[in-house]
């Protein structure tokens, strides 16, 4: 009786624990995916522009070449080119204009539509990073990034907050520095500067420092 009974107990808890288990990876994977949808949303937007730009031009092509037609059935003359003055312009071209010239047009026109193509169907990118939190999801803006590491460099260089410009896009870093006349700028120190500062965003897309020095004007040395 007593055996019977302790086999039971111990199914029962491995059945339990292998549950709690199952939910436990079920529930972190639900959470995960949930994730990975929040960032695609807030960090990607649609091609609207270039899908309407794409369909607009479609539009006026078609609705020009249907006007064509209908005029030359009517024998009425053509708004820029009859079709029977297109086929005759299009099967002389060969013999008018050299091979090279005809493949290079070519090409360049199926280039223009693959890059509609390729805009009108795949999603564009927000200017925004996202930062690594566990259990979280945290995303900035890059202005607010940009103002924040101009502000470090400015604080720990000792270079006037005005004179020091920074642009944070997807892959990079632009630092541009104005010093004063005469002024040496430690390019290196603030490249250091600002990979450190970026370990402690702790970017989940590793950008890479770029550092320039602009010459300053002088109007603005007055």
């Amino acid at each position: 009786m007593s055996t019977r009974t302790s086999t039971s107990t111990s199914t029962s808890t491995s059945t339990s624990t292998s549950t709690s288990t199952s939910t436990s990876t079920s529930t972190s994977t639900s959470t995960s995916t949930a994730f990975r949808r929040i960032v695609r949303r807030e960090t990607h937007s649609p091609r609207s522009v270039a899908m309407a730009s794409a369909v607009v031009l479609a539009v006026v092509a078609l609705a020009y070449v249907g006007t064509e037609i209908v005029l030359s059935l009517f024998s009425q003359p053509g708004l820029l080119l009859s079709p029977a003055a297109a086929g005759t312009w299009l099967s002389g071209l060969p013999d008018q204009q050299p091979a090279w010239a005809i493949i290079t047009v070519a090409l360049l026109l199926a280039l223009l539509g693959v890059v509609f193509i390729v805009l009108a169907l795949t999603p564009g990118r927000l200017p925004k990073h996202q930062l690594t939190r566990t259990g979280r999801v945290v995303l900035v803006d890059n202005a607010v990034i940009a103002a924040a590491l101009a502000q470090h460099v400015s604080d720990h260089t000792g270079i006037a907050r005005d004179r020091v410009t920074v642009g944070v896009s997807g892959r990079v870093v632009d630092v541009v520095v104005t010093p004063d006349a005469g002024v040496p700028v430690p390019n290196e120190r603030i490249r250091e500067l600002i990979a450190a500062e970026l370990d402690v965003y702790q970017l989940v897309r590793p950008i890479k420092t770029r550092v320039r020095t602009a010459q300053q004007r002088e109007g603005a040395l007055a």
